[in-house]
């Protein structure tokens, strides 16, 4: 039973920021409560407001040049005293964040300092807040990394930010919120990087502590399967104002606002493709968001990207002459063809491969072995000349499109960068082919002098598809290229990839985790489990008769979006992950595959044979 004072109450929120073009407001006249104990996810598109609200309660808003206007932030401390969070000084605050009141912010590299162990970051706060010795702090990181799920955690505590995965580091950020065991837990899209099985463990452990230590939870997301699992209540945003407030059964099954029914209706829902063979265009939220293509139909498959036993192992140096001790086996005996004019998706959880592989497949990692022929040509085999030449045809998308866009550089300068690196036309025909790419990705023109922090993040990403597109490239690596995107960008996003996929020809490397997406946009699909394909096949075959336990584990554990069938169990049994290390003279055993259907393939476990 939920307390009946609040924790926390909004009234009548306003936060402004100046901008050259005078102030513009972020959130308005924003009011609502969370009780303790209660999990109020606030949804809406990206720019509504949600993240500025936020900030605002943790006093971080000023510093990214935001102004609490006017309005009430009350609070009540552990002591019972209710205070106004609005009001309180620098000194304050800095006892109540990451104490009493914490935050899980989106992109964890960011939240992470690149110049500190693992370890030291986590012990820092216990140390500030709890008065625990060095010692004792660094036994409680090493709980806190085990009960979100890290493998390895004694050597993980040892280790940068940058030698961690993306999803490694969101879970990292993760347990350094929970670390003081807070009474409110701010989660600002905490589980976007994250695949469905380990999603569905940090979420089964916020919801456990929620209710046993009564931890209230505000729950910032875009997706709505999550919302759906998590929320006791939901309140919906727009442009700054709250549109929509209520229980999630009455939100889900009675919206009032068309502006949540078209939120609800845009969602992707695993298993909506069952039954046909090509991929279709995702729904758009509301109508003039341009025009939906044509779903994309396979011709006869003539392979244009050809990967086979591809392996790619990481050093593991270690003492004082720092000698190679281990390697880890990233992507071990991996084989795939992507197909001209066709979508292979790469999906597992993180630290399954995914990402190495298809950075290996172009080079951007060297592989250990292996054989990459793109168009016939062996990739592994060119000079860094003849490479260079070879990386005309192929072009990646980022997952953050932020960090692969330089903040000093306009616009307009990013896209024509390569275009001048290979001296294609002159200044005007630059000029025209730009302006084409920005009609192309549906942005502006007048946009070309901006600057990437003058954008959103779904504009963001389509300048990196502008960027990629500059070249003419005939494959194109998206390496989790919409996973951070609203709904409604997302479908815009992806539609424009299949869109161009069907006018272009374009073949497309499709690296992601939300397997309601891949299911939607993938002629093909692998599916990766500690560097290995456990399972490839046609979309149908994956989808509708998956072969592998892991496989079928990851269709398990898929969110869904109805409140009335919630998942969530704090008594989920994952397999653990093994180690992907292993000593200098390991030799792993070759993938042996059964074929199960014409293309339709399954690992066998080397151990049981199954």
């Amino acid at each position: 039973m939920l307390d009946s004072a609040p924790l926390v109450s909004f009234d009548r929120l306003r936060v402004e920021f100046q901008t050259r073009d005078g102030r513009v407001t972020g959130v308005q006249e924003l009011s609502f409560d969370i009780a303790p104990g209660e999990c109020v996810c606030v949804v809406g598109e990206s720019g509504s407001g949600k993240s500025v609200s936020s900030l605002a309660l943790m006093r971080l808003v000023e510093f990214g040049g935001g102004e609490i206007a006017h309005g009430r932030l009350l609070f009540q401390r552990v002591s019972g005293q209710r205070i106004d969070l609005a009001q309180q000084g620098a000194r304050l605050m800095r006892d109540i964040r990451g104490n009493e009141i914490a935050m899980i912010f989106q992109e964890p590299m960011t939240a992470l300092n690149p110049v500190f162990t693992i370890g030291d970051q986590l012990s820092e706060g216990l140390i500030a807040h709890r008065g625990l010795s060095r010692r004792e702090a660094a036994a409680r990181a090493l709980e806190l990394l085990r009960e979100v799920r890290i493998p390895e955690p004694e050597r993980r505590l040892k280790q940068y930010p940058h030698e961690l995965s993306g999803g490694m580091r969101q879970r990292v950020v993760i347990a350094m919120a929970m670390a003081c065991r807070p009474r409110l837990l701010i989660c600002d899209e905490p589980t976007t990087a994250l695949d469905v099985t380990i999603q569905a463990e940090i979420l089964a452990l916020i919801d456990r502590l929620k209710r046993e230590t009564g931890m209230a939870v505000m729950f910032i997301t875009h997706d709505m399967a999550v919302v759906a699992q998590m929320a006791d209540r939901v309140v919906v945003m727009f442009r700054g104002n709250k549109v929509e407030e209520g229980p999630v059964t009455e939100i889900f099954e009675n919206p009032r606002e068309d502006y949540t029914r078209a939120l609800l209706a845009a969602v992707p829902r695993l298993g909506e493709m069952t039954g046909r063979d090509a991929p279709e265009p995702m729904r758009l939220m509301r109508e003039g968001q341009g025009a939906a293509p044509a779903p994309v139909i396979p011709r006869d498959p003539v392979p244009l990207l050809s990967v086979r036993n591809l392996c790619t192992r990481f050093p593991v140096k270690g003492g004082l002459l720092r000698r190679t001790v281990a390697q880890v086996h990233a992507v071990e005996d991996v084989s795939f063809t992507v197909n001209a004019g066709e979508t292979l998706s790469l999906v597992g959880e993180s630290g399954s491969g995914k990402t190495t592989a298809g950075r290996s497949a172009l080079r951007l990692v060297e592989p250990t072995s292996g054989r990459v022929e793109l168009a016939g040509t062996d990739l592994l085999a060119l000079s860094a000349s003849g490479l260079r030449r070879a990386r005309r045809d192929m072009q990646m998308i980022f997952q953050d499109p932020f960090a692969s866009l330089d903040p000093h550089m306009r616009l307009y300068d990013q896209i024509e960068e390569p275009m001048l690196n290979y001296g294609i036309g002159n200044r005007a025909e630059r000029q025209d082919r730009i302006a084409q790419l920005f009609d192309r990705v549906e942005l502006p023109r007048a946009f070309m002098r901006r600057y990437p922090h003058e954008m959103s993040g779904g504009q963001r990403q389509r300048i990196a598809i502008a960027r990629a597109l500059a070249l003419n490239p005939r494959l194109i690596v998206a390496d989790e290229a919409v996973s951070a995107l609203d709904v409604s960008v997302q479908a815009q996003v992806l539609n424009l990839l299949m869109e161009l996929q069907r006018e272009l020809g374009i073949s497309i490397l499709f690296i992601s985790h939300d397997m309601a997406v891949v299911e939607r946009v993938s002629h093909q699909v692998a599916v990766m489990y500690l560097g290995r394909i456990v399972e490839i096949g046609s979309r149908r075959q994956v989808f509708e008769t998956p072969q592998h336990s892991y496989t079928r584990q990851l269709m398990s554990a898929v969110p869904v979006a109805d409140p009335r069938r919630k998942r969530i169990s704090e008594d989920l049994r994952f397999r653990p992950i093994p180690s992907p290390i292993h000593p200098v003279d390991y030799t792993p055993p070759p993938s042996i595959y059964r074929e199960v259907a014409p293309g339709h393939r399954v690992l066998i476990d080397p151990v049981t044979h199954d």
